[in-house]
């Protein structure tokens, strides 16, 4: 019922705005009708306007944002050869995980939780062999560690010219300051849920023409029938083309859904979208740190703009807070880096909830459960 939804303060899926829902319950519709063809083509060339890459090929496939990784790994990389992974937490460790499976010899700059690899320790990495492909996590969810890609990938330009670029920008595409195309990246990737603002279910990339051209001269064939390029290029040429074009049928309702929710990010600028969950950031990080709680991020110069993770305050048990934010109506999230779960919990702050702050009051609905539930009667600590 309307009336028991909590409010989904998660770091994705995030609140979604009234139009997206009404276009995810449009009635049964062909992926081959006219009007879905228009607007999977409208919907391809948006994505080239919020990811600020015009030259670019973007990929719209059925999938969560784990899938834009398998079609990373399978297309750009072939076995034996090596990958830099910037590494920041659990994705970090499984982008690294996925890009194994595909026989590419993996090395992670590592940092302690909470912190992120300076660019001295970046490029030192980088220039000790050749590598085809460094990865990096914009936002890494399990620790909300920011990383400074523009930086990285200037020094990449000028120190491994040849080496391709690939973001995994799950947690921060439409959200955080990317142009892709005038940073030279050579893959952006995300997922429907979060920032973008549609439900969850498509895995969406935009890749250079560059990183085509690689992909298209493998020595060998990619180890991936579903996840190849030679596979989707052709559909989203077609798409964008307005034709109609099969391979694997697209998720219409989504794609009708995530067409509202770019024209709407589109209209809105991406340089009022970015200064917005800047705003949004500091609104509840401010809150956060007068009460006396410490984010995990080192210092607030490397913390995401879309997602806070906080530790849980001395005294105060975790699943008792959460549930406590919870009975006031929101839903935040638990730690999830497996070595400090039990140590942190997370708020996500993206989409209409970051950007129509004035109209929904999210934020403040969000911050004050939080305020309430920590007026609990602390345990005191167990005597040594």
């Amino acid at each position: 019922m309307p009336g028991s939804h909590k409010l989904c303060m998660i770091p994705g899926p995030v609140e979604f705005d009234e139009a997206v829902l009404a276009a995810m319950a449009a009635p049964a519709t062909s992926h081959v009708s006219p009007n879905f063809i228009e607007t999977f083509g409208s919907t391809i060339e948006l994505c080239r306007k919020v990811f600020l890459a015009p030259n670019g090929q973007p990929f719209i496939i059925a999938g969560s944002g784990t899938l834009t990784w398998d079609i990373t790994a399978a297309n750009l990389v072939e076995p034996g050869e090596n990958v830099l992974v910037v590494n920041t937490g659990v994705f970090g460790d499984w982008f690294g995980e996925c890009l194994g499976v595909y026989g590419a010899n993996v090395t992670h700059v590592r940092a302690p939780f909470g912190a992120r690899p300076s660019l001295e320790e970046i490029e030192k990495a980088l220039t000790a062999k050749k590598y085809k492909l460094i990865t990096v996590t914009h936002v890494d969810t399990s620790t909300s560690v920011f990383v400074d890609i523009k930086s990285i990938a200037k020094m990449v330009k000028e120190k491994s010219p040849d080496t391709l670029i690939a973001l995994d920008g799950v947690c921060s595409v439409g959200a955080e300051e990317i142009r892709q195309e005038e940073w030279g990246l050579d893959v952006v990737m995300t997922a429907s849920q979060k920032a973008l603002g549609t439900p969850p279910g498509l895995a969406i990339m935009v890749v250079s023409q560059r990183a085509l051209e690689v992909a298209a001269n493998r020595k060998a064939e990619p180890r991936t029938y579903f996840g190849s390029f030679k596979k989707w290029l052709p559909i989203m040429k077609q798409y964008e083309a307005r034709k109609p074009s099969y391979f694997a049928t697209p998720s219409v309702q989504l794609i009708l859904a995530l067409h509202t929710s770019l024209k709407q990010l589109v209209d809105q600028g991406m340089e009022t979208r970015f200064a917005k969950h800047r705003e949004a950031s500091k609104k509840v990080k401010d809150a956060l740190e007068k009460w006396g709680l410490k984010l995990v991020p080192h210092s607030r110069d490397i913390a995401a703009n879309t997602l806070s993770a906080v530790y849980y305050p001395d005294g105060i048990k975790g699943p008792e807070l959460l549930q406590k934010i919870g009975a006031a109506g929101v839903v935040v999230a638990g730690g999830l880096h497996p070595e400090h779960a039990a140590k942190y919990f997370r708020i996500g702050h993206m989409n209409v909830s970051a950007v129509n702050e004035a109209e929904n009051g999210h934020l403040d609905k969000t911050l004050h459960a939080i305020e309430s539930a920590l007026k609990v009667k602390r345990h005191p600590s167990p005597s040594l």
